[in-house]
């Protein structure tokens, strides 16, 4: 990702807690349903390029943690060092957390209740798509050879459709990544 710019550096810290408290609160899913909520707030500010954001993302999967609270950390820091971490992951972190407790101390007892389970349900396809749109935002930027988009729906339909574990997969592409940039080597 590249240095920052003056600009970044004045990011307000409340600022910055602000806006992941909203992407915290407002996006049920977590997770990868987060991705877009998390790119449209951070790109609309300037904080990240469409170009830096698939980056930040694979960072954010190689870390240990949840992927919505590393890409707070990570975008925090980005723009402001320890204390914009700090500040970003708890906006991140505590609008849900105050959400599920209050959920735990008042409506736990209204769970098996038809209409409360109606109502998550309806959410299902909403978070499907909150995942779906990213994915294939994020597999447009990278993807520019046919032969990308074929790496791209065979791990896809491999996970999908035969349940291959993506370690296999990536496991395999990185070999075979070796393996083909050693034999181009050698024809140099």
């Amino acid at each position: 990702m590249s240095e920052m710019t003056e600009n970044e550096e004045k990011v307000p810290l409340w600022r910055l807690f602000l806006a992941m408290a909203k992407i915290g609160t407002f996006t049920i899913g977590g997770g990868y349903a987060m991705i877009l909520i998390i790119q449209n707030e951070i790109s609309k500010r300037g904080w990240l390029s469409e170009e830096e954001f698939p980056d930040l993302i694979a960072l954010s999967q190689a870390a240990p943690g949840i992927l919505a609270v590393n890409i707070s950390i990570f975008t925090g820091y980005r723009l402001r060092g320890i204390p914009g971490a700090v500040a970003a992951t708890l906006g991140s972190c505590l609008p849900p957390f105050l959400i599920v407790l209050a959920i735990a101390l008042f409506l736990s007892g209204y769970a098996d209740q038809p209409m409360v389970q109606k109502a998550f349900a309806g959410m299902r396809p909403a978070v499907v798509a909150l995942i779906a749109v990213p994915m294939v935002k994020m597999a447009r930027n990278s993807c520019k050879r046919w032969w990308q988009w074929g790496i791209t729906a065979a791990a896809m339909a491999l996970v999908a459709f035969l349940h291959v574990s993506p370690i296999y997969i990536l496991i395999v592409v990185i070999v075979l990544g070796f393996a083909l940039a050693y034999k181009l080597e050698k024809k140099r």
